[in-house]
């Protein structure tokens, strides 16, 4: 079978939760997932209660096992690599040549962390290098920690870190663009501001150790916040669908697209980036894409 009432593109916790909702609807839904989340190195998920501590395979695995059981929900491992529009829909081509066609399209695919080029950031991201303090600060409260950003980001980033550990370093990787008021501000709350170029990242399987800067200082750190760049996993202009100023899938409060017939959910659409977020959103999603299929067939 290649048509289906709907496919979701993406079968991590938003896509899974949306394919949960679609499978209890008996909505013909089929899941494309290339099995690559972007959280597959973090040790452990938090913040999301009944599952607060387990590993992200942990509640994916379970999640998938949960969905397989609906009979109208079939999987598909791959990449997506080519969304067309037709007349009836949509069409998805994958990356072992395979085509799939739907009458509506859920974008569940995340996005894929552009990491920079410093020696040991790639290894120690989701470890001891981490993007959320709502995901895993409680882990490392109190202890050393380090911002990696600058400029409002940074200075941002840093009072909502500041309420976990007071042994705080604001790294710039170079001369900071920090107004002398946002400076003054860091040193009152005993946040030291070093200007110096980072080199690399000195680590354990993936559990910091020092960061070394290009000017031979040193800092023993137990954990590095990072707010890094990001592309969307799937070119979505394929089917016409817009993006925000940020780089993020343009969607509605139904998490409808520009597109006629086209959603998105999860990471692809928000800074909020958590699993109990793109949980949430999926189940939504799935929710708003079962009525409209409904509307248009009474």
């Amino acid at each position: 079978m290649k048509n289906f009432d709907v496919i979701i593109i993406g079968g991590s916790y938003a896509g899974l939760s949306a394919g949960m909702s679609l499978g209890r609807s008996l909505r013909n839904t089929l899941i494309i997932d290339s099995g690559k989340p972007c959280n597959r190195q973090t040790p452990h998920s938090h913040n999301f209660i009944t599952h607060d501590g387990k590993t992200p395979k942990e509640i994916s695995d379970l999640a998938r096992k949960q969905v397989e059981a609906y009979e109208t929900v079939k999987f598909h491992e791959g990449s997506v690599v080519k969304l067309r529009n037709t007349n009836e829909g949509f069409e998805a081509e994958t990356s072992d040549g395979e085509k799939f066609y739907a009458k509506k399209l859920v974008l569940a695919s995340g996005v894929k962390d552009i990491m920079p080029a410093i020696p040991g950031f790639a290894e120690c991201w989701g470890i001891s290098v981490l993007h959320c303090p709502y995901c895993h600060g409680y882990e490392v409260k109190n202890e050393v920690t380090g911002i990696l950003s600058d400029g409002d980001m940074g200075y941002d980033f840093s009072k909502l870190v500041y309420n976990l550990t007071k042994d705080l370093f604001l790294l710039s990787n170079g001369p900071s663009v920090l107004s002398k008021d946002q400076k003054d501000k860091l040193a009152q709350n005993n946040i030291s501001l070093v200007e110096d170029e980072v080199e690399k990242i000195e680590h354990e399987n993936g559990n910091i150790k020092k960061i070394v800067f290009k000017s031979g200082k040193e800092i023993s750190l137990k954990a590095l916040y990072a707010k890094i760049p990001f592309g969307q996993n799937i070119n979505v202009s394929d089917i016409g669908c817009e993006l925000t100023e940020q780089g993020f899938i343009k969607v509605d409060f139904m998490q409808k697209t520009n597109i006629p017939g086209v959603f998105a959910c999860g990471d692809n659409t928000t800074m909020m980036r958590s699993v109990a977020s793109a949980t949430a959103q999926g189940n939504f999603t799935g929710a708003v894409v079962n009525k409209e299929l409904s509307e248009e067939k009474f």
